[in-house]
């Protein structure tokens, strides 16, 4: 069973009295084999995404479609002609260009696309994802090139961003145990490398 909601009373290890912003609504913890399909190693991308995907379920589009399979991604994918017929059933990972095509194409939710060219640039997007939270805006999609582990930012405090990781690869007994092991933490923006590329996929609110 998945999860919901697995940053909630998550410890903020820096003392500060600066208020943090994060997702509203609900969205469910999307990992490694988590629904019996291995993609340890390669389908983080797709876990972030399906992360996504959930919060639009639970709390915009509940009579929408289901949250898609990585099959039914890879699928999508071909058929929009993004990717070749070769990508069905491929271990070839995916992104937040990609995330934004799948929310655009099976939900019809806009996203907003942010490209940095090095993860240095965060510091300058702190202010975008603090009002992109505080407006209701769903779950960011993070990732890069060196850096090809994706990130789902779930929300931001005096310039840390707390990141539910989709890379566990176990059985998500309890939300503090995954907290705990460090799956779901606040991280600090020199965690992210100065010589990779970046991409976030910003879902956005409502009223955007």
């Amino acid at each position: 069973m998945l999860l919901t909601n697995v940053d909630r009373n998550v410890t903020y290890p820096w003392h500060d009295r600066v208020c943090e912003t994060r997702v509203q609504g609900d969205y469910h913890y999307y990992h490694y084999n988590c629904d019996g399909f291995n993609d340890k190693g390669w389908g983080c991308g797709y876990r972030t995404l399906q992360t996504l995907c959930s919060w639009l379920k639970l709390n915009h589009k509940k009579e929408g479609p289901a949250v898609p399979s990585i099959p039914e991604i890879q699928n999508m994918l071909v058929e929009m002609e993004d990717k070749p017929a070769s990508f069905r059933n491929s271990r070839q990972w995916i992104g937040s260009i990609e995330a934004s095509y799948i929310l655009s194409h099976l939900y019809n939710w806009d996203c907003r696309i942010i490209h940095m060219s090095s993860g240095a640039a965060l510091q300058d997007k702190i202010n975008v994802l603090r009002k992109h939270f505080a407006s209701g805006g769903g779950p960011v999609m993070a990732g890069g090139d060196l850096d090809c582990s994706s990130k789902c930012i779930v929300g931001e405090r005096a310039g840390h961003l707390l990141i539910v990781d989709p890379h566990f690869a176990g059985t998500a007994t309890t939300v503090e145990k995954l907290q705990a092991d460090g799956w779901v933490r606040w991280y600090e923006l020199s965690e992210f490398l100065e010589s990779s590329f970046y991409n976030l996929c910003l879902p956005l609110p409502v009223t955007a």
